[in-house]
């Protein structure tokens, strides 16, 4: 394979995110995240209950039963986001990430983006948005850099297009 066919970074840890969000048993979306250093994956999460809990695929969305919009009252869900996901392998196997990226299917929502900064995240890679301006905000205040990228053909033509932003807990 020519050089030029190659992905690019962005687009190469981009499409692992999406595969592991592939993992997810969100009913509303498959979210996937990966820290990264040196071009190097340090660990990988997605949006899914903890360790030994009913998947919401067999025990149903909280939130759907409760009727909670997306981006809202997000401590009222029986799932873990992706970045905190994520956060928590690295932190579980002792992988320090200070320094690191974190690429991310969608933007990160508040609760992730504290987690994010006080674990020294630097630069968070993103391709869906959501609606979090509080979440933005504190990021950039606190010197975190934010790129939201799109996928090339090439690169996501196996995987799935980004889903809908307004419908969702678990990212």
């Amino acid at each position: 394979m020519a050089s030029e066919d190659r992905p690019s970074w962005d687009n190469y840890f981009m499409s692992i995110a999406e595969q592991v969000g592939s993992r997810s048993t969100c009913t509303r979306r498959k979210i996937g995240a990966l820290i990264v250093r040196d071009k190097r994956i340090l660990a990988t999460g997605y949006n899914n209950v903890p360790s030994g809990i009913e998947h919401c695929t067999t025990k149903g969305c909280l939130r759907d039963e409760l009727g909670i919009p997306s981006g809202e009252r997000h401590e009222l869900c029986r799932g873990i986001h992706a970045e905190q996901n994520a956060v928590v392998q690295a932190a579980k196997y002792g992988i320090a990430i200070d320094g690191s990226s974190m690429y991310t299917t969608t933007q990160p929502c508040i609760l992730c983006g504290k987690i994010m900064i006080n674990a020294g995240i630097k630069e968070i890679v993103f391709v869906g948005e959501y609606p979090d301006d509080l979440s933005r905000t504190m990021l950039e205040e606190a010197g975190v850099a934010l790129r939201q990228v799109s996928l090339s053909t090439q690169a996501s033509a196996a995987a799935e297009p980004p889903q809908p932003q307004d419908d969702c807990c678990c990212a």
